[in-house]
């Protein structure tokens, strides 16, 4: 759950009202060309479901296999936990499948399985083989977010089951902190996890959230695990969730962290050439280096306008923003007989009132939301 972290995005920038009115007026005449186009095709139209009035096209699903998970990360959950959604409630094995067959037959290219913690969910392995069945239908990637711990036993079988690439959380390099960190042992492990992943030929990037105070003296440390091994460290600014106890104060701009890690690697430059589309992370490396350093700046330099990801939580919610409070139940709609259609139709629905960017991190702060852990990464 603590990736989560790396789809965030802040608003800091021009007043509200007269950006709205510029982005209304643009998105019209976005939509009105689109709509003409999508009138020529039918496949387009299709396709045209998973955009948003803004033209925002969301090829990129995430999906909660559950709401548990074995550490207590300080700034993802309370630390007496939360109430959990009943089993029965939560989505199926085939409900999961019914969802990713519906998104990628309207264009996702890429599904990323989240938590809680997914490796604590059995059925794992077949959910991956069974999404890995609908790369013949344009699936890209399969990838999962982990908090590592048992990771180490089980990449291999994943990887052979069709997992693409893994995303790590691990938030410090000192066994110490990272029990006060997680309110659990277990540091030596995930850094076996990683090892593993790599070894097995996935794909794998560390995300890192850095809290002032507490773990900011491990920046330096991560970045050099980017030198000599092909993967990618990401640092996170810290963002508010229900019972984190966020505090702006405890927020380490990612400017800050440039500037640390060049007092360490003066050569350490940007590369924004090797951005992904659509990329919440910024690039960065020195020459030679095998891996790279990425920052996500969600809350000093926010990525709304690009974002092309919508989640399901493991209850089989909808939510089109991480921090929009508003959610569809596909699974109340699955379970009472809706179509494939009718499903879509719901999903393009709520993609229709997704708003250009959140609230900004000082009104998140002051929202009710649900926990991290049962939203999903």
């Amino acid at each position: 759950c603590r990736a989560a972290f790396s789809t965030m995005a802040d608003a800091k920038e021009a007043p509200a009202e007269p950006a709205s009115v510029a982005t209304a007026a643009s998105a019209a005449t976005a939509a009105a060309a689109a709509a003409a186009a999508a009138a020529a095709s039918p496949e387009l139209a299709e396709r045209r479901k998973l955009e948003d009035r803004f033209g925002r096209f969301h090829n990129y699903l995430r999906i909660s296999l559950t709401e548990r998970c074995n550490l207590r990360c300080t700034y993802c959950m309370p630390e007496e936990g939360v109430s959990l959604t009943p089993e029965e409630r939560l989505l199926s094995a085939e409900e999961i499948q019914r969802v990713s067959s519906i998104f990628v037959r309207h264009g996702t290219t890429r599904i990323r399985l989240t938590g809680g913690e997914p490796l604590l969910r059995r059925d794992l392995p077949e959910i991956i083989e069974s999404t890995s069945e609908l790369r013949s239908q344009g699936l890209k990637e399969i990838a999962m977010t982990t908090n590592g711990i048992t990771l180490g036993r089980k990449a291999k079988e994943l990887a052979r089951a069709g997992l693409d690439s893994v995303n790590v959380s691990l938030d410090t390099l000192d066994p110490l902190k990272f029990q006060l960190l997680t309110r659990r042992k277990g540091m030596e492990k995930v850094l076996e996890g990683v090892q593993t992943a790599l070894d097995q030929g996935l794909k794998v990037k560390v995300n890192a959230v850095i809290i002032r105070g507490l773990n900011d003296d491990d920046v330096e440390g991560f970045a050099s695990m980017a030198v000599d091994r092909p993967l990618e460290v990401r640092f996170i600014e810290y963002m508010p969730f229900d019972g984190n106890r966020w505090d702006r104060q405890k927020l380490v701009p990612y400017t800050e962290l440039v500037d640390r890690i060049r007092e360490k690697y003066p050569d350490f430059e940007r590369k924004q050439k090797e951005d992904a589309p659509n990329a919440v992370s910024k690039l960065w490396h020195a020459d030679g280096w095998e891996g790279r350093v990425g920052f996500i700046s969600s809350m000093t330099d926010h990525f709304c306008a690009t974002c092309n990801r919508v989640r399901v939580t493991a209850d089989g919610n909808l939510k089109v923003c991480l921090f929009g409070n508003e959610e569809v139940s596909l699974r109340d709609a699955f379970r009472s007989g809706a179509s494939d259609e009718e499903v879509m139709e719901l999903v393009s629905g709520a993609l229709s009132r997704k708003k250009p960017r959140h609230a900004g991190m000082f009104n998140i702060a002051a929202q009710t939301m649900r926990p991290m852990t049962t939203i999903g990464g």
